[in-house]
């Protein structure tokens, strides 16, 4: 399934040629399009490094753990911002440098190694109930079937009478 995108490439396009071609600031085209500033100057960083390729939709990327290494190490060494980083590194949402940097800290290169995705476990995996043997029971085994499903039964019984009980004497 595919992920939606909200805001599709010629708005982008659109908007960033208002900021650089017609010199509008990124504020008055945020307004005048209805998109945050943010986006309209992550839209223009785009565009300025890597062209109208910058400004398309990045599906399902997925980075390799030394990738992800690389970005977080040269983010401490270099001080970089996240927004830097993510147009140095063509990461469309820095959100996700964030949740590296966070998964580093915490479990270290194994905080960056990508997760299997899905069930946790297979269905061959999966331990069903043992099946009844198809022996013949014991005549106490019979006999204690027999009890439990009378008792089950008594108790059933005294539910469904308490609740005609219940309805013939109502309490005011």
């Amino acid at each position: 399934m595919e992920r939606k995108v909200k805001y599709d490439y010629a708005f982008k396009l659109e908007c960033v040629e208002l900021v650089l071609k017609k010199h509008y600031s990124d504020r008055y085209v945020a307004k005048l399009k209805s998109a945050s500033r943010s986006n309209i100057r992550k839209w223009v960083s785009f565009y300025r490094a890597y062209g109208e390729i910058g400004l398309l939709p990045k599906i399902n990327q997925s980075y390799s753990a030394e990738f992800k290494l690389k970005v977080v190490q040269i983010i401490e060494k270099e001080s970089l911002s996240l927004m830097k980083a993510g147009i140095r590194f063509n990461i469309p949402d820095i959100a996700i440098i964030s949740k590296w940097k966070k998964d580093f800290a915490n479990f270290g290169i194994e905080g960056l190694k990508s997760k299997p995705k899905g069930r946790p476990i297979s269905m061959s995996d999966y331990k069903r109930k043992k099946r009844k043997s198809d022996k013949p029971l014991t005549r106490e085994e019979e006999l204690l079937k027999e009890n439990e499903r009378l008792r089950c039964e008594n108790a059933l019984l005294k539910k469904l009478d308490a609740l005609i009980q219940a309805r013939r004497n109502p309490k005011p």
